[in-house]
């Protein structure tokens, strides 16, 4: 059987979601200073690990992130490691602190 997923933005829990069939699978938090998103904590619940979830659920925080305008500080060790994987997002890392995060 297939699985669904959905992300979505919570703004009233400054977080993005990832649901798995309607089941709240994991999140990643915020905290917005005008266009600068920090990213300090991601987490994917343990009976939903081994799926690529929190992969797919950060990398669409960088996709919203970038079509909002923003820039982002990814201090969830997390982060950078799929920046890593999609350099097309080392950009949204203020150029003065990329080095901070291996860029």
């Amino acid at each position: 059987m297939p699985v669904s997923t959905n992300i979505q933005q919570n703004e009233a829990a400054s977080r993005f979601e990832i649901h798995v069939d309607d089941e709240l699978a994991g999140f990643a938090d915020y905290e917005r200073r005008g266009d600068v998103w920090e990213i300090p904590y991601t987490r994917v619940f343990d009976h939903f690990g081994g799926r690529g979830l929190g992969h797919e659920l950060v990398v669409a925080t960088l996709t919203s992130i970038a079509e909002q305008g923003g820039q982002v500080l990814p201090t969830c060790p997390f982060v950078p490691r799929v920046i890593a994987d999609h350099p097309e997002f080392i950009d949204l890392v203020p150029e003065d602190r990329r080095a901070r995060y291996g860029f």
